[in-house]
């Protein structure tokens, strides 16, 4: 166990071990096309946002059940190369591993395969923060919307 810093409170929180990894896998299904996230003409190939998403989705898987109940993680930023095309019908797996873990912040590289090789690889930070407290905040920024006209 290490002292981690979740939002404003100081936990204790397992250490995510550096090297550690999870694949996940996903056959392409309609629903994962380049159709469904806005380019028109693409019905048959595997869409770049849900290549993000699938990422985000095992870095999640990976660390957050590690976790003191009461803490996730959040995404602070992701860079992701979509390399070569899937086509619908293919299985696309996911590898996650921890390059970093430093108090609250994890670095993980990502790299997808299809069938035939790799298709895509990046980096993602992740961070450890208190549900409650992140709820809290963005409650206090939504309140001074209120009463505004656009």
């Amino acid at each position: 166990m290490c002292e981690t810093k979740g939002g404003d409170e100081m936990i204790k929180a397992p250490k995510v071990e550096v090297n550690s990894n999870l694949t996940i896998q996903r056959k392409v299904t309609p629903e994962d096309t380049a159709l469904n996230y806005g380019s028109g003409k693409l019905e048959k190939l595997f869409a770049t946002p849900r290549l993000v998403a699938l990422m985000i989705e095992a870095s999640v898987k990976l660390i957050d059940e590690k976790l003191t109940e009461g803490f996730i993680t959040i995404g602070r930023r992701a860079e992701v190369a979509h390399e070569k095309p899937t086509m619908l019908g293919q299985t696309i797996s996911v590898k996650v591993e921890v390059k970093s873990f430093n108090r609250d912040k994890i670095l993980l590289e990502m790299t997808a395969f299809d069938e035939i090789g790799v298709i895509g690889r990046g980096t993602h930070e992740r961070i450890i923060v208190n549900k409650q407290s992140l709820l809290h905040r963005a409650a206090q920024r939504a309140e001074k919307l209120k009463n505004k006209d656009f």
